[in-house]
């Protein structure tokens, strides 16, 4: 079973704020342009030298620093022949689902020597997100930081004098894209990256690495109080403390009552191999993945569009199963005498403007027993509960955190257990959903959901920018 359950695509943003001076705390609205170009650089981490795709020749890429409540233009000018799109990460693009960047759910790419310009405006949100790729594995070295600051003042009792993003992520030696080529022709897992990185640096103890130090000094550090790699049960308690503010300024909407319960498993999965092909995965199969035994396949067109125009086509139909096909001990048992071949197509959830929808997301221990995180576009919510083994209808939902659960766009769904989330579908436009795992992804572990127009022009979708990549 090697490479089916190892981590690929990691990539999280934080900033550290260094205590002391003052910062720019705010700021009226206003529009922030940014101009991107898709390009290559020569780059050399651990003693290679390679060509790596980059924007404005920088890895990590530029910052983007905004304000709560700005109007955002980026434009981006593509200058290579490979396609290329881009997703800011986190921000709920509310009403302009066009921005959102997942290639042939919300747009189609950008084609060598084109340009498109992302329009956004960032409402009632702040904090450190991250932009990046989302095209093939292009995100393995296009990305970086997105800082919203607030309106109002810190609340330290001390100014600050510095703010440093810190942006994790990997380095490959070879071609990502060349990676997942041969693992999807192949039906074997990825190989591994050559390193973590931080802010694009892979640190002092790599084996040719003594470039370059880690942009904030860790050695106040008590390493030896670090918890294992794999220490769930630290996880567990720690994630466990994490909480909505719940304040009148910061209140926690998060739905009392639901309209739709979907309840979804999450798997790796074995297909077995064609006739007349060779297939280098456990057992002679191809590794895939699926929700609820469906694998997503991207179509030729872009969801949102063939949806917007009301398109006859079949690239997508509204049938995604809201439980699961068949019920079995999903997270026990011995996995490997199970069937494990799943289903391929575009199967997505549509639900009318204001559904309260509860999504709960189950592990299951075909293969491996994985921490899947899975991220939503276009909405934040609210993990309302989390626990491990089989998720139980009957009681699981008695224990639930409705008061002060966490608001977020992903969410760590526990290796051999579940997570429970609420959305207020109220962002109307086509919604990708799927593990931010990249060959997950890329194996089909994903689905989306349609929020249809309510009523009025506020709750509608806006008209496709004309400057729109064509399919």
């Amino acid at each position: 079973m090697e490479g089916a359950g190892k981590h690929y695509g990691i990539l999280l943003a934080l900033s550290l704020a260094i205590i002391s001076g003052a910062l720019p705390c705010c700021s009226s609205q206003t529009t922030r342009k940014f101009q991107f170009n898709i390009e290559w650089k020569k780059v050399t981490r651990l003693c290679t030298t390679k060509q790596l795709l980059t924007v404005n020749g920088e890895y990590p890429g530029p910052t983007i620093a905004v304000h709560e409540g700005d109007n955002v233009e980026i434009k981006v000018k593509n200058q290579i022949a490979q396609n290329t799109t881009l997703h800011w990460h986190g921000i709920r693009q509310l009403r302009t689902g066009w921005a959102d960047g997942p290639a042939y759910v919300t747009q189609c790419p950008i084609r060598g020597g084109q340009s498109y310009t992302y329009k956004f405006t960032v409402t009632d949100q702040r904090g450190t997100l991250l932009w990046h790729a989302h095209y093939a594995w292009q995100r393995a070295s296009v990305y970086g930081a997105l800082i919203i600051y607030p309106r109002i003042p810190y609340p330290f009792s001390r100014p600050i004098s510095a703010e440093i993003p810190i942006v994790f992520g990997e380095w490959w030696n070879g071609d990502p894209d060349e990676v997942e080529k041969r693992m999807m022709l192949t039906g074997a897992g990825p190989d591994s990256s050559n390193a973590y990185t931080m802010n694009g640096l892979p640190g002092p103890l790599y084996p040719c690495s003594n470039q370059g130090k880690p942009p904030v000094d860790l050695s106040s550090l008590k390493l030896h109080n670090l918890p294992a790699m794999e220490d769930n049960a630290f996880a567990t308690k720690f994630s466990d403390k994490i909480k909505s503010l719940a304040s009148p300024q910061y209140p926690c909407n998060v739905p009392q009552t639901i309209d739709k319960r979907v309840i979804t498993t999450i798997s790796l999965n074995l297909q077995d191999c064609p006739e007349n092909k060779t297939c280098s995965g456990y057992k002679g199969k191809s590794f895939f993945a699926s929700m609820n035994n469906q694998s997503f396949v991207r179509p030729s067109i872009s969801i949102l569009e063939s949806y917007y125009k009301n398109l006859t086509t079949r690239s997508f139909s509204s049938d995604f199963p809201e439980k699961p096909p068949n019920s079995f001990d999903y997270t026990g048992g011995d996995p490997l005498t199970q069937n494990m071949n799943t289903e391929f197509g575009t199967k997505l959830i549509v639900v009318p403007y204001g559904t309260n929808v509860e999504i709960v997301l189950q592990d299951t221990s075909f293969l491996n027993l994985e921490n899947h995180p899975i991220h939503v576009h276009g909405h934040n919510f609210f993990i309302v509960g989390s626990g491990s083994g089989n998720f139980n209808e009957a009681k699981d939902p008695k224990r639930y955190n409705l008061v002060d659960p966490p608001e977020r766009n992903t969410v760590a769904v526990p290796g051999g257990g579940w997570a429970a989330i609420r959305i207020k579908a109220d962002n109307p436009g086509v919604w990708f959903i799927h593990c931010h795992l990249e060959q997950h992804t890329s194996w089909g572990l994903a689905t989306g959901f349609i929020v249809q127009n309510g009523q009025g022009p506020s709750q509608s979708m806006l008209p496709p920018p004309q400057d729109l990549p064509p399919c």
